[in-house]
């Protein structure tokens, strides 16, 4: 299994996937790659717009993209690619799509059996067992929360520390607290803005300047360098 699942596709001031395209080309080396492209999270622009501007950054490491909406057959589709990324937007309408298209078994299939998978923001979202610790408001309703399940953990894209000035609601870090109190089994990985899980078969590690924040239910949450074995969010813990 090899996924590399990134918290957010722009920085403050940078390029689209400025900050994580050297460590996708790391990721997927220098052969000439085509891509499986997944754009169903897209909500106030077309599928045919996020195509382009995808492939206009990944043509930077030399290789070729076609987005999912351009085939038939969807499922065949997945069981011919090479690398399957899915681009963030809205998790709910990302997932709705995935699920009426009948894509939930064969991409566990396909990254089981050693396809790369990318993904980021939404993207990432799916990559674990369910969506319930997405950010973004349901503005449909998928028949079920549950995703791919490629790893037994959650992440919450974009963590942030605090809430705006003035702001007296729920911290990111409250919300998740509630989270793990319902559903103690299982480990939340905070992502920060710019950082990145790499995940190669048992072997988790984090990328990027900044740590991540662990949620696991009776231990106060803790941070995360890059320089620490995070491999035991890998245990299933339900």
């Amino acid at each position: 299994m090899k996924l590399l699942l990134i918290s957010n596709s722009t920085n403050a001031g940078e390029g689209y996937l400025e900050h994580a395209f050297p460590h996708i080309k790391n990721f997927l080396g220098n052969r000439p790659t085509e891509i499986l492209f997944i754009p169903y999270a897209a909500v106030t622009f077309t599928y045919e717009d996020y195509e382009k501007k995808v492939i206009q950054k990944f043509s930077e490491g030399g290789y070729t993209v076609k987005s999912i909406h351009h085939f038939t057959d969807p499922v065949a589709a997945v069981r011919n690619a090479e690398v399957i990324t899915v681009g963030g937007g809205n998790t709910w309408k990302l997932l709705k799509m995935i699920r009426e298209n009948k894509l939930i078994e064969p991409i566990r299939e396909k990254v089981f059996s050693g396809t790369p998978y990318i993904g980021w923001s939404a993207g990432a979202n799916v990559a674990c067992p369910t969506i319930r610790t997405t950010n973004d408001m349901p503005v449909v309703e998928p028949d079920s929360f549950e995703a791919f399940s490629l790893v037994p953990f959650q992440i919450n894209p974009h963590y942030i520390d605090v809430n705006p000035e003035g702001f007296a609601g729920e911290t990111r870090e409250q919300r998740i607290r509630e989270f793990i109190e319902i559903n103690p089994g299982i480990y939340v990985a905070g992502l920060r803005e710019g950082t990145m899980l790499l995940i190669e078969e048992s072997k988790v590690r984090l990328i990027g300047p900044k740590s991540a924040r662990i949620f696991i239910k009776g231990i106060e949450p803790f941070e995360s360098d890059h320089d620490d074995d995070l491999s035991f969010l890998l245990n299933k813990n339900i």
